[in-house]
């Protein structure tokens, strides 16, 4: 593999359009139009003003179309872009309630990230805002939708759940066991990442970045990196771009891996998800060794790679031969197949308005991967990611299972070519102030870090978007028709990140 390298320079894939609020609409529809996917809105807080950053991606080849607007501090309003795009509604939507910016003609512009007891008019992520005040003791319910006719009763779920997961209230209408309408309330637990980034040395911000979601250290960490690397204009090295593909297939191994134990333990297959949280196990003490660290964490760094060692094929083969046996399992089994097929079915058209990543997507016909569209390594001849047309749960099992043979394949190649176990470019790249866009297809789907430094290198804004962000709302959709018992399995089918939604 050859590494694909970045650049932000004008003409090199890269365009920044500094446009007012009138002309926004316009540039977007036409962007769109053209094939343009709306990866990112970050708000940004300088001093005197605000300033709203639409960065629009394409690909393959890498293209990338940032468009900035200026807004009245005094009253910060842009037209709303949601007739245009979903993923923009919800953008907006979390820009009005961190920011205080008003999107203009939103159909729904009630809050999305901050709950009701949220008091009214402080808005966290601006500068001048002032020490968190108390939170409102008597608040509104959150408004809910209210699915009315004969027989129609609802089934609140969490927000507090049984063992370790993180808190999310579903909200079912149901008629008999059949889902009528679900509802998803996040947001139980936002954090402040991105505010808790500022003021760091851009190098400093790896260790933050790692821990946007756990189970993503490499996605959000690379993600990251190539932000800095491309605001910095860090040049990294061919081999460090190598090391750092072994560590994103080897995330994507233990999760596919651990999903389809779970989504057969869900049907009460447990057989086939002991095996595979053995496989898991196994995995995970192989990232140790590799990293040193079982989540992959300190493996890439800003500018290169630093790893331990490197798998061996007959590891890699071992490990092949072992999930073909889970997964033999599964399909062998008449019960476990049944219960797949046909359940909680996002269709293509659907899966393409929401806007949704990864393997959700690609199980629902589409085909969008940032390996293909937006690389940091070129991948081999012939690379093409799985997908499937059903949109079942059948379907994204059928997705894992040849994301995780796809991974191996991977593997296999990059650790068979040179043998270095580390690579980095210099330790400082150019100094003044600028920003940078980084794009990884993490194993849940493609992962966007933009980030902005000043001229001493450290960081004034880092805006994050995990791709559960954006397939969050598709799970509603899926689950109509949808037995409640097969809730717990529609809901592993898409396993959709709480930590990198509840940022």
């Amino acid at each position: 593999m050859s590494r694909h390298v970045p650049s932000g320079e004008p003409g090199a894939g890269r365009t920044v359009l500094q446009l007012s609020p009138g002309e926004l609409a316009g540039a977007a529809a036409s962007l769109l139009a053209s094939g343009c996917r709306l990866a990112l809105v970050g708000a940004h807080d300088a001093p005197g003003r605000l300033r709203v950053v639409y960065l629009f991606t394409s690909g393959p080849p890498d293209r990338r179309v940032e468009v900035h607007v200026e807004l009245d501090r005094r009253d910060p309003t842009v037209p709303s872009l949601a007739a245009l795009s979903f993923p923009a509604s919800r953008f907006e939507r979390e820009m009005r309630d961190l920011f205080g910016i008003e999107p203009l003609g939103h159909p729904m512009p009630r809050r999305l990230v901050l709950h009701q007891h949220w008091p009214t008019g402080w808005y966290p992520m601006r500068h001048d805002a002032s020490r968190a005040p108390a939170m409102v003791d008597d608040a509104s319910p959150y408004p809910f939708v209210e699915v009315e006719g004969r027989g129609v009763y609802e089934i609140p779920v969490g927000p507090v759940h049984a063992g370790l997961i993180e808190p999310g209230h579903f909200r079912f209408s149901v008629v008999g066991e059949t889902i009528v309408r679900m509802k998803a309330r996040l947001w139980f637990t936002h954090k402040g990442v991105e505010r808790l980034f500022e003021g760091r040395e851009a190098r400093a911000g790896m260790e933050l970045a790692e821990r946007v979601s756990g189970d993503s250290a490499v996605g959000h960490g690379l993600a990251y990196c190539l932000a800095v690397e491309e605001a910095c204009r860090i040049e990294v090295p061919a081999r460090a771009g190598e090391l750092r593909a072994v560590l994103v297939e080897l995330e994507r191994l233990y999760n596919h891996v651990a999903d389809v134990g779970a989504m057969c333990n869900d049907v009460g297959f447990g057989l086939a998800n002991a095996r595979a949280l053995t496989l898991r196990e196994r995995l995970l003490r192989l990232n140790a060794e590799v990293t040193g660290h079982r989540l992959l964490r300190g493996g890439v760094v800003v500018g290169g790679a630093e790893l331990r060692r490197l798998p061996n094929l007959d590891e890699l083969r071992e490990i092949g031969e072992r999930f073909r046996e889970v997964v033999d399992l599964a399909t062998g089994s008449a019960v476990v197949m049944d219960r797949f097929l046909g359940t909680a079915v996002l269709g293509n058209r659907e899966a393409e308005e929401v806007g949704v990543l990864g393997v959700v997507a690609r199980a629902s016909g589409l085909t969008l991967d940032a390996r293909v569209a937006h690389p940091f390594v070129d991948p081999p001849a012939g690379f093409a990611p799985a997908h499937d047309d059903a949109g079942d749960v059948l379907a994204r099992f059928r997705v894992r299972c040849h994301e995780v043979d796809t991974s191996l394949s991977l593997l296999t190649s990059l650790v068979c070519g040179d043998g270095r176990l580390s690579a980095s470019g210099p330790r400082r790249g150019e100094a003044g102030a600028s920003h940078g866009s980084g794009i990884v297809e993490g194993w849940r789907g493609s992962v966007v870090h933009r980030v902005e430094v000043d001229g001493a290198g450290r960081l004034t804004r880092v805006k994050i978007v995990d791709p559960s962000f954006l397939t969050w709302p598709a799970l509603s959709i899926a689950l109509a028709d949808t037995i409640v018992p097969d809730f717990p399995l529609a809901n592993k089918s898409f396993n959709l990140s709480y930590a990198g939604n509840d940022l």
